[in-house]
């Protein structure tokens, strides 16, 4: 009787132990394959990340060179004056100047960080310095081009209230170059907002 009941809780163990092993096979397939779906969209996602990066640059720099350049002397002058614009007569675009520099040269920093949340699509710390210092990258390229537009405004517009008179129909090619560098700093914004909303959906997925 003894061997009998020996059989029995034997036979018992190995069949659960037979039944339970498929499952944990089964359960480790799923999250292999969800682990490798996931990496596959976030690497998406840093790959797109990399390419507005990229055209970030382009702007910025073409921002910042297009208004450092800004410059322009007319035709007419007297013995003691001479009539000219640049971009470092006013303090807004010499401000504008450093500030989108200081982004274009953040930008090409950031790349490595860019191309290892594509090598390493599931790794969140790459991933949460980008967020963080494009919020703060942002702010910078934000103030900078509304302060260097309000200036553009007034010198298209002028300000009847304060007898500020519009400098643009004298100084056109002036005026068009500086439009021209706030335009090109507000695309800039639109990129860093794209970027922000990238990360952030990346890390929600993690």
């Amino acid at each position: 009787m003894a061997k009998e009941s020996t059989t029995i809780e034997v036979g018992e163990s190995s069949t659960v132990t037979k039944s339970r092993s498929p499952v944990v096979v089964d359960e480790k397939k799923k999250s292999f394959v969800s682990a490798n779906a996931g990496g596959g969209y976030k690497r998406g996602l840093a790959i797109f990340d990399f390419l507005l990066r990229l055209a970030a640059i382009v702007t910025t720099i073409t921002a910042s060179s297009v208004m450092y350049t800004a410059e322009e002397t007319l035709p007419f002058f007297t013995q003691f004056l001479q009539f000219q614009a640049g971009y470092d007569d006013f303090a807004t675009f010499q401000f504008f100047v450093i500030a989108i520099a200081i982004v274009a040269s953040y930008l090409v920093l950031s790349l490595p960080f860019s191309i290892v949340t594509i090598v390493r699509p599931l790794a969140a710390l790459p991933r949460l310095i980008l967020l963080i210092s494009d919020t703060v990258v942002l702010t910078l390229t934000t103030s900078a081009t509304a302060a260097t537009a309000a200036i553009v405004y007034l010198a298209h517009n002028g300000n009847p209230n304060t007898n500020w008179l519009p400098i643009c129909q004298q100084f056109g090619d002036f005026c068009q170059a500086t439009s021209s560098a706030v335009v090109a700093a507000s695309i800039g914004i639109v990129f860093f907002i794209l970027l922000i909303i990238i990360s952030a959906i990346a890390l929600k997925r993690h």
